[in-house]
């Protein structure tokens, strides 16, 4: 998804959230994930963390080196990043967190969630008025009541697809990654349905790179396709969920 973001001309940044993932800091130190309830790995601890990281590309638009080094930046990165324009997508957890953030901050003009369960810890406060769409699988609103809570506070553009056979995995490289690894441990199709649900894997890597890119494009480059109106004979899977 990030892939195909970058090479239609976006800035794509991501986040490695310390605690939930392994971590590698600019001296060569190693975080490894950590299993405890108190660390600082909850939708709200990554909205932060995704606030941060505007910060420092408002930084970077602006000419200065937010890391610890204060390295000259590459020649050609002053002119090329746009603060004015910034949308934010995630998966899961990090969904439920792109949702918090963008509540909490104006400078993400559209957000996206990929199967957030949109636990929200404090609940919801307030309506959201810029564009949001959700990409549903295991979370969808019709059995999950926070999904169903979030969706009612969208008072601006929005969106809710879903892609039929996907399971909560299914928006991400897992898709294509999990029917290598079943070649070569030798799982029945059964044992890799479990894994992925039953959307097509190929189509499944395509519903990622185009729908994002769609909705990216229409609300931050006004760039207005029809991908976004309804059903595709191209997407078969996608459903439109009013």
């Amino acid at each position: 998804m990030v892939q195909e973001l970058a090479s239609h001309g976006y800035a794509a940044v991501t986040v490695a959230h310390q605690y939930d993932t392994y971590t590698e800091f600019p001296d060569g130190r190693v975080a490894v994930p950590l299993h405890d309830r108190q660390a600082p790995t909850l939708p709200g601890d990554f909205a932060a963390d995704l606030r941060f990281v505007l910060d420092c590309v408002e930084q970077l638009a602006a000419g200065r080196n937010p890391d610890v080094d204060q390295r000259k930046l590459p020649s050609g990165l002053l002119g090329s990043l746009d603060p004015r324009g910034m949308g934010a997508f995630g998966w899961s957890k990090g969904g439920t967190a792109t949702a918090c953030a963008t509540l909490a901050d104006e400078r993400i003009l559209a957000g996206l969630s990929l199967d957030g369960p949109m636990q929200m810890n404090p609940p919801l406060a307030g309506y959201l008025d810029r564009p949001f769409m959700m990409m549903s699988a295991a979370f969808t609103r019709a059995t999950d009541t926070e999904a169903a809570a979030f969706w009612s506070h969208l008072r601006g553009w929005r969106l809710n697809i879903q892609a039929q056979g996907a399971v909560h995995i299914s928006y991400g490289d897992n898709e294509a990654l999990f029917p290598q690894v079943a070649k070569l441990y030798g799982w029945s199709g059964q044992q890799l349905q479990d894994v992925i649900g039953t959307l097509d894997p190929d189509q499944a890597v395509s519903i990622q790179q185009a729908y994002p890119l769609a909705f990216f494009d229409e609300h931050l480059r006004h760039h207005r396709g029809h991908l976004l109106d309804g059903p595709s004979p191209a997407f078969p899977a996608v459903t439109f969920l009013p």
